[in-house]
């Protein structure tokens, strides 16, 4: 039997095509003055292990930002190679979301694209030849240790208050041992050959920086035991055969960055620059966590949220802009985005301003006409779901009718869903009071009407409130006396019993 590390020895084309170019063309080099001049190849590459959340999202749109005043490709790529993690309906949702926040990809999954599969699962043959290499050319070796061998080592070490790590015994075992061991069908991994004094880098956030991770960490899987990479392996791999010119990533993966530059030598190709994204916090500084339900989009799209203002919102908590200003537009984070000001510390978001975001992006889209078509369209199916048998004229369903409520309301609500609550409802429910209730009420109750009524028929239909309440006011002294005047004639006691038996009766 062929040993495994030998396997691709009389196969010498697969090392050459793993260590040439991409798939796709791109130079990497900078201008005077750090302007890019290249193609510019940026991923999204989320685990589907949950759904999109704020911190994630923050991720893709700096990726496309980039892409975009590049002119330039942002790709989604999804890394499900943790099949044991997998969220069922989390990879469409995740796509999903991204086009609803107007974020979307060049090339995905579901676009497809020149350098595809965009799902790690299809692309296993590739990895394996990848290791394959990494074998034959002496970077990688076959493990054997069982799991129990590896959770001797891990207590062991938390026993002397170390930090866990393999002790690289396979490392040391000769052909001929390798060779018996897999003749007897022992399970195994594949390893990466850690080397010391690693090279520093420059990172577009961190600036110059490197971990010598062999010094702190044992030789790391790259193939797990079911025939499936590991994330370090899956991804130099793929970000060098889809081209990837610039790596934007959150800043948790800086120190395994070294591992992957280790990684780009073995293999003889040249990395992508890296930029690693400050983390986003919640306002008082904790992390944002999965368990948080209301970090998820579908969370904010389900609650009224507009996507605009989610974007707003999360650069204006970062850095990478000029400077901070509301009501910032797609268009124009494309504008002003500069990855050279992106800051290493964190960035918090406080999201109880995201309503007057909201409000001013809602707004923004009232303002709008071809937008404002959508928002009432959307407005009639929500106002008939809310109040399904209570509309009895379907006047209040019009367009005119609705497009006239939105400029009204405009600047004053945070949401559409706002004019559904119990405030609103006159807007939508005509009500039913029997000529009976209204004479017990008053007796005057023709006389009041009529003067009501010639007041609204004989004026502007575009007079402001201030001027209707001003013509109300006038119109109160012909009808009697005022509110406040019946409550000061009548003293705090009588009118508190008066109000109470009302409510009791």
């Amino acid at each position: 039997m062929v040993p495994l590390q030998c396997r691709f020895l009389n196969k010498p084309g697969v090392f050459r095509i793993l260590a040439g170019t991409s798939q796709v063309n791109r130079g990497c080099c900078r201008e005077a003055g750090g302007s890019v001049s290249e193609t510019v190849r940026v991923r999204f590459a989320p685990s589907p292990t949950g759904f999109l959340h704020l911190g994630g999202l923050r991720t893709a749109l700096y990726n496309c930002l980039f892409a975009r005043q590049q002119k330039g490709s942002f790709i989604l790529r999804l890394e499900d190679t943790d099949q044991s993690r997998l969220v069922p309906g989390a990879a469409e949702a995740i796509e999903d979301m991204l086009d609803w926040a107007g974020v979307s990809p060049d090339e995905s999954p579901r676009r497809g694209g020149p350098v595809g599969p965009y799902q790690q699962s299809h692309r296993l043959e590739l990895y394996q030849k990848a290791a394959d290499a990494l074998l034959e050319s002496g970077h990688a070796y076959l493990c054997f240790c069982t799991p129990q061998r590896l959770e001797l080592l891990k207590r062991e070490a938390l026993r002397r208050r170390q930090t866990p790590r393999y002790d690289n015994r396979c490392r040391h075992l000769t052909t001929q041992q390798v060779q018996e061991k897999l003749d007897m069908g022992s399970p195994h991994v594949t390893r990466f050959r850690l080397e010391e004094c690693v090279e520093p880098f420059q990172d577009l956030v961190c600036g110059w920086t490197k971990h010598d991770v062999a010094v702190v960490e044992g030789d790391p899987v790259i193939i797990k035991g079911d025939g499936f990479p590991t994330y370090h392996l899956a991804n130099v791999v793929d970000d060098h055969t889809m081209g990837i010119s610039h790596v934007l990533r959150g800043a948790e993966w800086l120190v395994s960055t070294s591992k992957h530059h280790l990684l780009y030598k073995a293999f003889g190709w040249k990395p992508p620059q890296y930029g690693h994204l400050p983390l986003l916090l919640n306002k008082d500084g904790s992390k944002l966590s999965k368990r948080q339900g209301d970090i998820f989009l579908e969370h904010f799209a389900r609650s009224g949220y507009l996507p605009e203002a989610l974007l707003d919102i999360i650069t204006h908590s970062g850095s990478g802009f000029p400077e901070n200003q509301m009501g910032r537009t797609l268009k124009e984070l494309v504008q002003q985005f500069d990855v050279s000001r992106i800051m290493s510390h964190s960035a918090l978001l406080d999201l109880e301003k995201l309503p007057e975001f909201n409000r001013i992006h809602l707004s923004r889209r009232i303002s709008d006409a071809c937008l404002r078509m959508e928002l009432v369209s959307l407005l009639r199916a929500e106002v008939e779901k809310a109040y399904t048998g209570n509309i009895t004229d379907r006047e209040v369903l019009e367009t005119d009718y609705i497009e006239r409520v939105l400029l009204l309301r405009k600047g004053h609500i945070t949401r559409l869903t706002d004019l559904l609550s119990t405030s609103y409802s006159y807007l939508w429910v005509r009500p039913s009071v029997p000529r009976k209730q209204l004479e017990a009420i008053s007796v005057e109750v023709d006389k009041i009407t009529g003067l009501v009524l010639g007041l609204l028929q004989a004026g502007s239909p575009d007079r402001t409130t201030d001027e209707l309440n001003t013509e109300l006011k006038v119109l109160q002294g012909q009808t009697g006396p005022s509110v406040a005047e019946m409550l000061i004639s009548l003293g705090p006691y009588e009118s508190c019993k008066r109000i109470q038996r009302a409510l009791s009766s």
